[in-house]
């Protein structure tokens, strides 16, 4: 799958979303950005997903399955999830979806005011 991303990114202008992408698959990366959110926030909205599909879980059952796969994926051996040195956090946590689409593109075009002209 790695091999797969790096293809894809080889000329730039990609946008991946991934819990190793800024740390494993592309460490070089221009702009890396690590989102997260309050644990309760993040369970309601992923209940709301599955609420949405057709399948019903209590809010305690979403916790516990984040909270798991949370530790899982922070204590794995290779690639474990943690936030790049050089990732920019973006807690949505009081964010919605145009907040948080708002946020990464001031990013990126504060990135572009930043870089030198091309001559």
């Amino acid at each position: 799958m790695v091999a797969l991303q790096r293809e894809m990114g080889k000329n730039g202008a990609v946008i991946l979303d991934g819990r190793d992408i800024g740390t494993n698959v592309f460490p070089n990366a221009e702009l890396k950005i690590f989102m997260t959110a309050d644990n309760d926030v993040r369970a309601r909205r992923r209940m709301d997903e599955y609420t949405a599909h057709g399948q019903y879980f209590s809010l305690e059952e979403v916790k516990l399955n984040l909270n798991k796969r949370d530790y899982a994926d922070s204590h794995r051996k290779e690639n474990p999830l943690t936030r790049a040195k050089d990732a920019i956090v973006l807690d949505n946590t009081d964010l919605n979806p145009a907040e948080q689409l708002e946020f990464v593109v001031k990013l990126i075009n504060d990135m572009q005011l930043t870089k030198d002209p091309v001559e």
